[in-house]
């Protein structure tokens, strides 16, 4: 698949601000973390020559970072159209209730809760903001609420936590479930082995570097849950019942203060490999 030279997905090298696509640019948030890598990657994709621009996860309540992107969007031209939202986490969408009013867009997103205006999202919906085309892919299993974004112009997807531009996300034990996380990964799968000149190329993920290989990195993501579902499995015959000794065992070389999060992570797997009778 790739070699030890070759990270999966090819990220981009160089810095992730302003990166992106012909129709799609980063604007990166000062929120880095272990968990958040470089910052939350809020997105702000355009048609070409229109006076209309979709925000895609405004990011956390930072009035500084979100009044840069407003700003962005106006030195572009135009004006915001829309906020759409990958899923509810804080770091995406703490900052949407704020940005509507800096903005006066309305927001849509899959969770009723999160959605400032009459419009949802669901799976087929077909986003035509200032002749924009974004098809609403459904990718749950981080958490239940995550969709991610076809912008077939680019032959590009933008990807929330689904897929991210470094390592691996983690399946938000319990609103997340590793089922519906592995369907999510062959669907966008499936949307980069299409034969169709849209075909899927590129990841605008939703944290890290953009990704030149969408379907390496996708192949990459579907290779470590199997091998991490396996390793799971051989600890608990191994003896290591609880979530936390699974952790211990599994996860030993992985940096400790990321433990608490790997074990959201197991719990999901353990669940997983319960339910079908694995374990």
């Amino acid at each position: 698949m790739t070699d030890a030279a070759t990270p999966p997905g090819r990220p981009r090298g160089g810095a992730i601000d302003g990166t992106g696509t012909a129709r799609a640019v980063c604007v990166l948030a000062p929120n880095p973390s272990p968990m958040t890598l470089d910052g939350t990657n809020t997105w702000i994709v355009a048609e070409p020559g229109s006076p209309l621009a979709v925000v895609i996860d405004p990011g956390p309540p930072d009035e500084g970072h979100l009044r840069r992107v407003a700003d962005t969007v106006e030195r572009s031209g135009r004006r915001v159209g829309l906020t759409l939202l990958t899923h509810g986490h804080a770091d995406h969408a703490g900052g949407a209730a704020r940005f509507a009013v800096l903005t006066g867009s309305a927001v849509r997103a899959l969770d009723p809760a999160l959605r400032l205006g009459e419009e949802g999202l669901r799976a087929g919906d077909v986003i035509t903001t200032g002749g924009l085309e974004l098809r609403v892919v459904p990718t749950p299993g981080h958490t239940a609420d995550s969709l991610s974004f076809q912008l077939p112009a680019d032959g590009a997807v933008l990807t929330g936590d689904t897929v991210l531009g470094r390592g691996t996300t983690m399946v938000a034990h319990p609103d997340g479930r590793l089922g519906e996380y592995l369907d999510s990964l062959r669907r966008l799968r499936s949307l980069t082995v299409a034969a169709t000149d849209d075909r899927v190329r590129t990841v605008l993920p939703g944290h890290g570097p953009v990704l030149d290989d969408a379907q390496g990195a996708v192949e990459y993501y579907l290779a470590h849950r199997a091998n991490r579902l396996a390793q799971v499995e051989t600890a608990v015959e191994n003896g290591h019942r609880t979530a936390e000794e699974v952790v211990a065992h599994v996860y030993a070389d992985v940096d400790r203060a990321l433990w608490p999060a790997a074990e959201l992570s197991v719990r999901a797997q353990l669940e997983y490999l319960e339910e079908h009778g694995l374990v």
